[in-house]
């Protein structure tokens, strides 16, 4: 017999939504197990429980879907706005199934942003305790100190939590501008533009062109593509799944 998991978790395992959205909509009375209206931390059974969903039957997935998206500057990383704005569902066009983001990036930032309907890898990939790499490159203005990144890579404090230590290199000075590459295992909301302006500077484009083993590489805004069976099992083995 199958040993019974919190009914959370199977929702997002089977791609409704994010475990957060899940326990929202079980928190609204709209999931339903063996005809009785569920509980946020109710358990089932998947063999044997029936489990419904704003009135439809669920069955859990045996095969998922995995995006690679370049994430243009401009929209939000949503399925749905109640505002109106520009977001990263219409962008998925062709794609056939319900995927939602593996985190996030802010409207004002571009580049790589994975899309799944695997909520156990979305939950993995995005638990503070994570350590799967993500790469952004990052032009800042008029110019950086080496004392300011040494600041930055030891960690910041903000809303009263330490920032992991992240690696941070030079890519390229100019007049008026500097191209840094940041390296981090973390994703708080708008964490390195926040970084950045605690120690007084400016950040004026912000890309991440990798998460784990998946790069951005050719892809042109807007594009996307599916990921590699290669880049899917490294992706699960990054986030020890």
């Amino acid at each position: 017999m199958e040993e019974k998991i919190r009914l959370q978790k199977y929702l997002a395992d089977c791609g409704v939504a994010s475990r957060r959205k899940c326990e929202e909509l079980i928190a609204a009375g709209l999931v339903r197990v063996n005809g009785s209206v569920a509980s946020v931390g109710d358990k089932v059974d998947p063999a044997l429980d029936q489990i419904v969903v704003k009135g439809r039957k669920l069955s859990e997935k045996k095969e998922h879907t995995y995006i690679a998206l370049y994430k243009p500057r401009g929209f939000v990383t949503t399925m749905s706005d109640e505002f109106g704005r520009k977001n990263v569902a219409q962008l998925l066009d062709g794609v056939n199934t319900r995927v939602f983001p593996v985190g996030r990036l802010d409207k004002d930032s571009e580049g790589l942003l994975l899309l799944t309907d695997d909520g156990a890898l979305t939950n993995r990939l995005t638990h503070p305790s994570g350590h799967v790499e993500k790469v952004y490159r990052v032009t800042v203005r008029p110019d950086i100190s080496d004392d300011q990144i040494d600041r930055l890579s030891a960690g910041i404090e903000l809303d009263g939590f330490q920032t992991k230590p992240a690696a941070i290199r030079v890519l390229l000075r100019e007049e008026n501008r500097t191209v840094l590459e940041f390296t981090l295992t973390e994703g708080r909301n708008r964490q390195i533009r926040r970084m950045l302006e605690s120690v007084g500077v400016e950040t004026v484009r912000l890309k991440r062109i990798s998460v784990g083993p998946v790069r951005v590489g050719m892809l042109k805004p807007g594009e996307w593509r599916p990921l590699s069976e290669w880049e899917i099992a490294q992706l699960k083995r990054d986030a020890g799944k």
